[in-house]
């Protein structure tokens, strides 16, 4: 079946993306607070532009990114969507939403965002995506992803439905799509890093009381420069250590050579009781 596709902004040019790309950059580092904004806003345009004159009558499933361990970014942003979204929803004598997870099983050290198009199918292409079939039957099925470069992702998606059998109606929403082909799909690596330049970038994020993490800032952690890190560790509370350290355990990223190191290190901290480690 053709998915329905719906993206809030459509991104045609690189000096008006029609959203903060600050606020871009901290969302895809954990801003809890940015994804909020991003997940009511993608619910409301939703709404506004489809539902309120399509309205879904079938029991609806949400389903974010897909990710092993780790959520994604869009994770956080999903939460805010379903919250947005059972409002109204409700309020039209609808059922509130399902959620389920994609499970995927390779997990990678490389910048997706930095990729061209031709780069990230073949990145993607060697992952696999897995589904609850059976949950799904007779569901009215809601991707969520944050942006839409190349399409990538979303081949995935439907090359999943396919193998699967699934004929639910499903509908693929972003919150941004890029629109203008003659734009490098790097502009995503523009859009992740407009805000963090380094390591140290991180900390008014995670000292801000909306933090939350996901894969990107747990990779980001794990790649930096053992001085770098060593300094960031020192000035991390033991929750956070400890939470990063197992999700970073839970996602596999200890069989990751480039990320080794600085896992020993973490390691250590909690093993010698450095630090403020109880």
């Amino acid at each position: 079946m053709i998915p329905y596709n719906f993206s809030l902004h459509k991104i045609d040019n690189t000096a008006d993306f029609g959203f903060s790309a600050d606020d871009y950059s901290r969302f895809k580092f954990g801003d809890d607070l940015v994804a909020r904004s991003f997940g009511k806003d993608l619910a409301d345009g939703f709404i506004r532009y489809y539902l309120a004159d399509n309205l879904i009558t079938d029991q609806i499933v949400v389903i974010s990114s897909p990710y092993s361990f780790i959520p994604t970014a869009t994770f956080a942003m999903k939460n805010y969507f379903v919250s947005q979204l059972n409002r109204w929803l409700v309020e039209n004598g609808s059922l509130a939403v399902e959620e389920t997870k994609v499970h995927r099983t390779i997990t990678y050290k490389e910048d997706y965002g930095e990729l061209s198009a031709e780069e990230r199918l073949s990145l993607i292409g060697n992952d696999s995506f897995h589904i609850d079939k059976d949950f799904l039957v007779g569901k009215t099925l809601l991707f969520l992803d944050d942006i839409r470069i190349t399409g990538s992702h979303e081949r995935m998606i439907l090359k999943m439905a396919k193998e699967y059998g699934l004929n639910n109606e499903m509908h693929m929403l972003y919150f941004a799509e890029l629109v203008n082909k003659n734009i490098h799909p790097n502009v995503e690596n523009f859009l992740n890093y407009h805000q963090i330049k380094s390591i140290f970038d991180l900390e008014e994020i995670i000292d801000g009381g909306n933090f939350c993490f996901n894969t990107r800032i747990v990779k980001y952690i794990l790649n930096t420069t053992s001085s770098s890190f060593t300094i960031f560790l020192e000035r991390r509370s033991t929750d956070f250590i400890n939470q990063l350290y197992d999700l970073s355990l839970g996602n596999n990223y200890h069989t990751i050579e480039a990320y080794s190191k600085n896992l020993h290190l973490i390691k250590d901290y909690i093993k010698n009781n450095n630090y403020k480690l109880i």
